[in-house]
């Protein structure tokens, strides 16, 4: 019994001296293991014991606001026009976009000397502000195009040009309209078309409208319908429609097969050529707008 008793004042000064160190926040884990060895009940870990808080949960890792993107395409259709002239395309790009909506990027895409004299790149600059408001999302951006030592060298004239966008979206649907602000687009004037005289197309617009469905199981169908005005030049303007499945895989691949048709006025675009000669030296003429399956692989970042 005196064991006993004895044993009963050395628990009891234990627990006094553990709640001792208790009221001076002693660590958590060490007043756990004192208990344990005591026989007391551990403090439970929250805010409001008079232990420390519970450790928090890992935080989680704000998004990154920038955004890549390659893709390894069997052409390059743009607007309908095939700017690879049949032959294999790599493509990339960057995108940045600020929680306020503002945003900027740039993409390039290899392109064809046979559709653009002394043309090997495409470069693309963009930046804008998107919005939104219920299920209705709105944009505008200003693009610039710029192909690096490329020359209608016949009418010293740079293919380089820009446009400003207007973009509306509404669930599936999104129209855009695509407004020339420099003083040509894609080259296109007097001495480079033989039309008139000092005559430009500043001012030529893009109609461009697209409706994308969703398929279920990682699949999109996408439908699109482009018209191009060209100011001045109404002989040049066409129409461009495509049709494009995308399988989404996981960890940012995809996989798209399109099919592109153009149709231009009075045939004016059937035998188009820059006058690159071909190995027998005759100069390689091609419909730019005829039906064109597309297949391509997209990573992204």
């Amino acid at each position: 019994m005196r064991l006993i008793s004895k044993w009963k004042r050395i628990q009891m000064g234990a627990v006094d001296m553990f709640q001792k160190f208790n009221s001076i926040r002693l660590t958590p884990w060490l007043a756990a293991m004192l208990a344990c060895a005591l026989h007391l009940p551990a403090q439970a870990q929250t805010a409001d014991s008079a232990g420390a808080p519970a450790a928090a949960p890992p935080a989680v890792a704000p998004a990154s606001p920038f955004t890549a993107n390659v893709t390894i395409a069997s052409q390059y259709v743009s607007r309908g026009f095939r700017q690879t002239w049949g032959k294999p395309a790599i493509q990339g790009g960057v995108d940045y976009a600020h929680p306020s909506g503002l945003f900027a990027g740039t993409w390039m895409s290899s392109v064809s000397d046979h559709f653009i004299e002394n043309g090997s790149v495409e470069w693309d600059l963009y930046g804008g502000y998107t919005g939104s408001a219920g299920d209705l999302t709105y944009t505008g951006q200003i693009y610039y195009y710029v192909y690096p030592g490329a020359e209608a060298s016949f009418a010293h004239t740079k293919y380089n040009y820009g446009e400003a966008v207007a973009s509306l979206t509404y669930k599936w649907f999104n129209v855009k309209y695509w407004l020339t602000y420099t003083p040509d687009y894609f080259g296109y004037n007097s001495a480079t078309l033989g039309i008139g005289t000092g005559q430009h197309s500043r001012g030529s617009g893009y109609l461009d409208l697209n409706g994308t469905f969703d398929l279920g199981s990682g699949y999109s169908l996408l439908l699109h319908y482009g018209n191009e005005r060209v100011r001045n030049f109404s002989a040049y303007s066409f129409q461009d429609g495509k049709v494009a499945l995308t399988k989404a895989f996981d960890g940012g691949w995809s996989v798209t097969g399109a099919v592109t048709k153009g149709w231009g006025k009075n045939g004016v675009y059937d035998r188009y050529t820059t006058g690159v000669l071909n190995s027998a030296g005759v100069a390689d003429v091609s419909n730019p707008l005829a039906t064109t399956l597309v297949l391509s692989l997209t990573k992204t970042f």
